[in-house]
């Protein structure tokens, strides 16, 4: 199997776990999103005991977020420190690749997003843009990105000969 292909396995495992458990990433996101909609755009009128709370249940969600998906993810599987030795040994290039997307995916949608698109707007839409993208970027971006860092997990501390539990997916 080539190295591309086998790096193209993780996202494609992240998408299906995302899918597949859509109610569940994005319900959990959404605590995120919402937290960012108002803490950003109302920043001056919010209590900081009231953010700070916020912040710590915006924790709390993406923790249990983790922490489920992790449960899904590694079901069935054996992971072990010497087969994520071998993966790296033997597939290096395949982990490379792994963080040329995420860095393009920073780039993409922190860099640009954040903040070159929002050096261009007036001064007076930058706050609102910001929170809007944020409400928007956590149930997507940023959970497929805890997704995709599973996915990495995954794949390179499983034991060769396990294969996924209903996934209809390679290992």
């Amino acid at each position: 199997m080539s190295e591309f292909k086998l790096t193209l396995e993780v996202p494609r495992w992240t998408w299906w776990c995302y899918t597949r458990h859509l109610g569940l990433v994005v319900g959990l996101s959404s605590v995120a999103s919402i937290q960012r909609l108002v803490t950003v755009n109302w920043t001056e009128d919010i209590d900081p005991v009231v953010a700070t709370a916020s912040e710590v249940l915006v924790l709390a969600a993406r923790i249990a977020l983790v922490v489920l998906v992790w449960r899904i993810a590694v079901a069935g599987r054996t992971l072990s420190w010497s087969a994520g030795r071998e993966f790296a040994r033997r597939h290096w290039r395949s982990l490379v690749w792994q963080v040329v997307f995420l860095g393009v995916a920073f780039a993409v949608f922190e860099v640009f997003a954040e903040h070159v698109v929002s050096a261009l707007l007036p001064p007076s839409a930058r706050q609102t843009y910001l929170a809007v993208l944020l409400f928007l970027k956590n149930p997507t971006i940023i959970a497929l990105t805890f997704l995709w860092w599973i996915g990495i997990v995954r794949q390179t501390f499983t034991e060769a000969t396990v294969r996924p539990v209903g996934s209809g997916l390679p290992s």
